[in-house]
């Protein structure tokens, strides 16, 4: 007679279950939006569920600060690119214009991806953004640009990136 048998059906069953816990962003909304939403900051128009740069609605648009706008008010960022080395000291202007021609070209498409603050800082040039992909693509244009050393750093869960590039 097997162990089995004698144990009555369902006893024997483990009842617990993991779970995935919920992704936790304050800056992430957490419900739609009615459409039109446009951003008193920034003018921003989220629409058909994303946010663009379209012209602002005539009238009976909603307003909300976007994700963005949020985290700058807050002043906390999602990403931080740091830049090290001499060169930044002798260079600033040029690697500072490569920065802002990177964010331009994302912000166009991506109306969430934004510089928050450029700062001089002990360990160097410190750029913080509003999103996770503005940082690499600076990173990855300063060493297309001037060659040198990226490192790039996803803190748990890629909910913050870290991009150091020396030269």
């Amino acid at each position: 007679m097997s162990t089995h048998s004698k144990i009555p059906s369902g006893l024997g069953a483990r009842r617990d279950k993991t779970y995935q816990e919920d992704e936790h962003d304050t800056y992430k909304l957490q419900g739609k939006l009615k459409e039109p939403t446009v951003c008193p900051t920034c003018g921003a128009v989220f629409h058909k569920g994303r946010w663009t740069w379209e012209a602002k609605p005539a009238a009976g648009a909603h307003e909300t600060l976007c994700p963005a706008c949020h985290r700058i008010h807050d002043k906390y960022p999602k990403g931080l690119v740091t830049i090290k080395g001499p060169f930044k000291d002798t260079q600033e202007e040029q690697l500072i214009g490569i920065v802002k021609n990177t964010e331009e070209k994302e912000k166009k498409e991506h109306p969430l991806s934004r510089i928050m603050a450029i700062e001089s800082r002990p360990e160097g040039l410190v750029i913080s953004t509003t999103d996770t992909h503005l940082p690499r693509r600076i990173g990855e244009g300063l060493k297309q640009a001037y060659h040198g050393e990226l490192q790039l750093h996803y803190d748990q869960d890629e909910q913050f990136i870290r991009v150091t590039w020396t030269n």
